[in-house]
């Protein structure tokens, strides 16, 4: 996608709906693995001993994948309301949400050493939002 086209509040909302979507994308290794252990409706999170490894990194992905999502959202409608529109505003859009999606991934395939870089690209991300938004209003 031609993301030049596109101005930055729809990146920024954009981003946003991703990073939500992101969110249940570890979820559905969860899922597989919960149905492959004997998935107990009444009990859920019983499954979870009985999982692969995968299975529990799935799990803390997903977990990390809220924690991480609640942070952007809150520093993308900073930069949205503060009406910030710069190419660094929309590199850390695209760039929390990249490193997420690597971040799932990373976690899942026990690659501990991507993971822990993806998760450093969405903290900058983060940070520089909400820096951004914040020096924008004293002034």
């Amino acid at each position: 996608m031609n993301f030049a086209n596109l101005s930055t509040p729809t990146i920024l909302l954009g981003s946003i709906a991703a990073a939500a979507f992101l969110v249940y994308f570890p979820y559905l290794v969860v899922a597989i693995t919960r149905f492959q252990v004997g998935f107990d409706i009444s009990a859920p999170r019983a499954a979870f001993d009985k999982m692969p490894d995968y299975g529990k990194r799935a799990t803390w992905a997903h977990q990390n994948s809220w924690e991480a999502f609640i942070l952007y959202s809150a520093a993308a409608l900073m930069a949205y309301i503060t009406q910030q529109n710069s190419p660094t505003v929309v590199n850390c859009a695209i760039g929390f949400t990249v490193a997420r999606l690597f971040y799932s991934i990373f976690y899942i395939i026990n690659f501990p050493i991507g993971r822990s870089l993806m998760f450093g690209v969405g903290s900058v991300a983060i940070f520089t939002l909400m820096s951004m938004s914040i020096t924008s209003t004293m002034n």
